[in-house]
């Protein structure tokens, strides 16, 4: 057997060898099973509710509670609300990263040119003088390329791209979030000035009782201790419209903060109108429609198919890559040709690797990557549930808040004319001071409790809003892939 021979074997039981101990990624593998909105029941919960295409919000919602001051303030936020520069700057790193990774796929071509001044010692001449000049001159170009054989770079890239699409849903999100808020902020700022309005107005009446008191006490039909409980009543009355004027305040300030504002802008908004609450009704295609609806779900979605394409460019560190370099210019010293030929040089450089021993350390990032769609799923998941679940909720609280209302409504109506009647009867000197007491306490309570009622009505027809996606459609954005598509292991 010849030299030549045995060395071609040897050389390719060693390939063998190698390629026998090469990292694998076999057996790791994900786990994340998206969830089918049509496989969660919501029959019975949503059973009786009026069905209406027409009930998807509109992308300008908030117009539909009837104040313009609203739509105004809801304007400005998303203009100069922190939240949303903090949301459009997420957008721009998310479509930078996604720049970098497409221009990760592109060939590099580099060129440089140099002059060197030198100057020789004696240990460096070859004629062993020294004090020698010369000067170099170079001029070059520089090529390379790493061949995307499996898809790993379009992978990645395509990974970035979702992660960017995500990102500019998440703004849509982020939108729908502050302009919930600045409503819900709004209509806490007119519960808080009906509140201080009937504070302002109980101690009205408890200074009228104080008045009749006096009376009374003067023509000896009470007693000092009669009138000194009505003085209390009077005091605490006084006291409870100075903590409504201090939730009034704060309510002002609230808004103002999401305005992107300083708190002296709250002071310039006027009071809000009696906001008009939702009718309360369903889209008829819910939940099929809600995946395009909501913008948390289509985010989730692209976050998905974001981690799935990050599975497909990370076994491709598993395979052969190939990169091609290549070099050309010239060099010369001063005085001789700077492009004759015996300046010009080349190297084209052609390079083969694969990954046969690393410790695991492919396996690991692929295992985290895994990881991360398990994780991507789960968090999909999570979202479908709680939209489901915020939509349930809150169509079931508003179709039952109204029957509360009308029966609160019937309360204070009642209460409202037994104070007049005991009020009357106590100044005529025949009512009896512990009924007026009663049922002056009785028509606050009845009072306040109207206002909540009417104040969470408007709270849950803005949170319905929200749940069914505040106008979000995804045929404004990139249809975004479906997320049920897992990756092969």
């Amino acid at each position: 057997m010849s030299r030549k021979t045995l060395r071609t074997r040897i050389s390719l039981v060693l390939l063998a060898m190698s390629l026998a101990g090469c990292a694998s990624y076999s057996g790791l593998n994900t786990e994340g099973v998206s969830l089918e909105a049509q496989h969660l029941k919501a029959g019975q919960s949503l059973n009786g509710v009026t069905l209406s295409p027409a009930a998807w919000p509109k992308s300008d919602w908030w117009k539909s509670l009837g104040d313009p001051q609203l739509d105004g303030l809801i304007r400005e936020a998303l203009r100069d609300s922190p939240d949303m520069q903090i949301a459009s700057a997420r957008v721009h790193q998310a479509s930078a990263a996604a720049y970098a990774a497409n221009a990760a796929r592109m060939p590099t071509l580099d060129a440089s040119a140099s002059v060197s001044r030198s100057r020789l010692a004696r240990d460096q001449d070859p004629q062993g003088q020294g004090g020698a000049y010369s000067t170099l001159r170079s001029l070059g170009v520089d090529f390379n390329y790493n061949f995307d054989l499996w898809g790993g770079q379009r992978a990645a890239w395509e990974a970035a791209l979702g992660q960017a699409r995500a990102a500019e849903i998440d703004r849509q999100a982020a939108q729908l979030t502050l302009a919930a808020d600045v409503a819900r902020a709004y209509s806490d700022l007119g519960q808080a000035h009906i509140i201080y309005d009937l504070a302002s107005e109980d101690l009205k009446r408890t200074r009228q009782m104080l008045d009749l008191g006096k009376r009374r006490l003067s023509a000896g039909i009470d007693s000092e201790y009669q009138f000194q409980q009505t003085e209390s009543l009077e005091a605490s009355a006084d006291a409870s419209r100075i903590d409504a004027e201090k939730r009034l305040q704060s309510a002002k300030i609230a808004l103002a903060v999401l305005l992107g504002k300083g708190p002296d802008r709250g002071n310039e908004i006027a009071r809000p109108h009696v906001l008009q609450a939702s009718a309360v009704a369903l889209p008829s295609n819910l939940p099929a429609e809600l995946l395009g609806r909501r913008p948390d779900l289509v985010a989730g979605r692209w976050r998905v198919e974001a981690a799935g394409k990050n599975i497909e460019a990370g076994k491709t560190n598993f395979y052969p890559n190939l990169n091609l370099s290549a070099a050309a210019g010239g060099q010369s010293l001063l005085g001789d040709a700077m492009f004759g030929s015996a300046s010009r040089f080349f190297n084209v450089a052609p390079t083969v690797s694969l990954p046969i021993f690393d410790g695991g350390r492919l396996r690991a990032d692929l295992d985290a990557r895994d990881a991360d769609y398990d994780m991507a799923v789960a968090q999909y998941n999570k979202s479908l549930v709680k939209a489901l679940g915020d939509v349930s909720d809150t169509i079931n609280q508003l179709r039952d808040i109204a029957r509360q209302i009308a029966a609160q409504q019937h309360a204070t109506d009642i209460a409202q004319n037994s104070y007049d009647t005991v009020v009357q009867r106590y100044g005529s000197g025949i009512g009896n001071y512990l009924d007026v007491l009663s049922i002056e306490q009785q028509l606050l309570q009845a009072q306040r409790q109207l206002a909540n009622l009417n104040a969470e009505q408007i709270d849950l027809s803005i949170q319905l809003m929200q749940a069914l996606g505040g106008g979000f459609e995804t045929d404004t954005l990139a249809s975004a892939a479906p997320a049920s598509t897992t990756p092969n292991n």
